[in-house]
């Protein structure tokens, strides 16, 4: 397995939840949780064995089936505007980054305090570890990246269908909790016709 520069979060290793989904899909999962041991490196041929995905000796992420039965933040016709427009950790992110010219361009705004929404149309190419992806930033933004630069630790997620290549999505995320470093949200995708398509639960960490 190879992560291709296009799909990072940080520059240089690969999207969260792309990353995450990747797994799950080489492991046959349709209901998963992964743990992320290391940042995920680009470019370099991984190998999957025992439910984990390794670089060389190291463990780079964990992955076992799962129950995600969390209550999805609901449906919203609500925008508002996009902070990492203007302050983005990681503005290249294949998700949410407005530097990465082939990414999913998923900017949510928060609608309210530990809320956001976005906009999503689904790209052609679309796979269940896109789907994965786009279950992760929106997630993010609830905790106030542009002041507090997190990545994902842990995801677990459950998708009940992937949306039509030109379909017009919208994402939710909403912060359930959070305790020193660790922040822990919940995500859904709904489509066109408002319906539940795909949910996760997530585990964010701050850098430093």
């Amino acid at each position: 397995m190879i992560i291709d520069p296009q799909f990072c979060g940080p520059p240089v290793s690969g999207n969260g939840g792309y990353t995450c989904g990747l797994l799950a899909g080489h492991l046959g999962l349709g209901s998963a949780e992964v743990t992320l041991r290391k940042p995920p490196p680009l470019g370099v041929e991984m190998e999957i064995r025992d439910g984990g995905l390794y670089s060389g000796p190291d463990l780079v992420a964990s992955a076992v089936p799962a129950v995600v039965a969390d209550e999805p933040p609901p449906w919203t016709g609500q925008r508002a505007e996009y902070p990492g427009h203007a302050h983005h950790p990681f503005p290249t992110c294949y998700v949410c980054g407005p530097g990465n010219e082939h990414g999913l361009h998923i900017y949510p705004g928060r609608i309210a305090e530990g809320r956001t929404a976005a906009s999503w149309r689904v790209p052609g190419d679309v796979t269940s570890a896109t789907v994965w992806a786009a279950l992760d930033c929106p997630g993010g933004w609830t905790i106030q990246l542009e002041e507090k630069p997190s990545v994902l630790g842990r995801m677990a997620a459950r998708i009940d269908a992937v949306p039509p290549p030109g379909s017009e999505c919208v994402i939710t995320g909403a912060l359930v909790s959070a305790e020193g470093r660790k922040s822990h949200v919940v995500t859904a995708l709904y489509g066109p016709a408002r319906e539940l398509l795909a949910v996760a639960r997530a585990t964010w960490i701050a850098l430093g």
